[in-house]
């Protein structure tokens, strides 16, 4: 029989990875639906890498830069996703928009569609540190 410190030891290592499993569980069942295909035949996953690749040959050194400041205040550990997600809608608006090559304006717009609505408090703090007028995007938010 477990009995004092042992028995408490053993049910807080229990909880502990209980709960590192659910975590880790919940982020990769997310992953797994972004694979998932939709009616078209294709993922959400899929759709994100087919704007990177279409207009790859659209991007600027300073607009890469633009992205680059934008998703800076992302934490390093989520950044390359941040980024990849972020110009995959970037290349999604570009290409609505028949765009001969990304702008300021498509840069904006695809980091507001792309940001969860959780976060547009921290991205309108950010595009304000960069003196960018909102008004133009306040009908995104």
């Amino acid at each position: 029989m477990l009995q004092g410190w042992f028995l408490w030891f053993i049910l807080f290592w229990v909880v502990i990875l209980i709960s590192l499993m659910a975590i880790g569980g919940f982020f990769m069942f997310r992953k797994f639906l972004k694979k998932l295909p939709k009616e078209d035949g294709k993922s959400v996953m899929d759709w994100e890498e087919h704007f990177v690749n279409t207009t790859r040959n659209l991007w600027t050194d300073d607009k890469k830069e633009l992205l680059e400041e934008l998703v800076s205040p992302v934490p390093e550990l989520f950044r390359d996703v941040a980024r990849h997600k972020i110009a995959g809608k970037i290349g999604e608006v570009a290409l609505e928009d028949k765009a001969k090559s990304i702008t300021v304006d498509h840069v904006i717009r695809g980091y507001i569609l792309a940001t969860p609505k959780r976060d547009h408090k921290f991205l309108r703090k950010k595009l304000n540190e960069m003196q960018i007028d909102l008004a133009p995007y306040e009908h995104l938010f």
